[in-house]
């Protein structure tokens, strides 16, 4: 007789209940993955720790809000923001090494410049021209760096229309980008 493990959302309700186990099973479930995709995006061990740390101190905490079904997107969403968080308060501080592990002759990616808080710049003021709905759906593909099925899942939409937001978000982006450079130098 085979016992199946519990599912996210049974162990986010026990989490809810306060029940340390649970939060034990789903640290195990999803610390690895977590921290695999944190260590691909900050280059500091101590930081990628810290991160993961905090990610499910901060699911112990908020775990009443979760709104059901799997609990990766969500994670992932609260990693990839205290990630972000972490960045910003590094370039505050003149703490490079923590923005980006960049490759010898690599440009950073877009993606990149946003976390290290580029988007308070040009990006951020493009980013405020566009709808809530086209803004959300970048934050959760390119900031958060969830999947189309996972920014669905979080944005509670169809995947087709996350696709179809995403590539319009991009479009309006563009434009409202060259308006604030308009001899075409930042790209998108």
């Amino acid at each position: 007789m085979s016992h199946e493990p519990p599912g996210d959302d049974a162990l986010m309700r026990g989490i809810a209940r306060g029940d340390t186990q649970a939060l034990a099973d789903l640290y195990d479930r999803h610390s690895g993955w977590l921290h695999a995709r944190l260590t691909r995006r900050c280059p500091d061990p101590e930081t990628v720790r810290e991160v993961l740390q905090d990610t499910f101190m901060a699911a112990w905490r908020s775990a009443g809000t979760h709104r059901g079904g799997a609990a990766g997107g969500w994670l992932w969403v609260i990693a990839a923001r205290r990630l972000a968080d972490t960045r910003r308060a590094a370039a505050r501080a003149g703490t490079r090494e923590l923005l980006a592990a960049e490759e010898p002759g690599t440009a950073p990616s877009a993606e990149e410049h946003v976390l290290a808080g580029l988007e308070y710049g040009d990006v951020g003021a493009a980013l405020n021209r566009i709808s809530p709905e086209l803004r959300a759906v970048l934050r959760a593909t390119v900031i958060d760096g969830l999947t189309t099925r996972e920014a669905a899942h979080q944005l509670g939409i169809p995947e087709g229309t996350v696709k179809t937001r995403a590539s319009r978000a991009r479009r309006e982006l563009r434009a409202a980008l060259a308006t604030l450079d308009p001899a075409g130098g930042t790209a998108c």
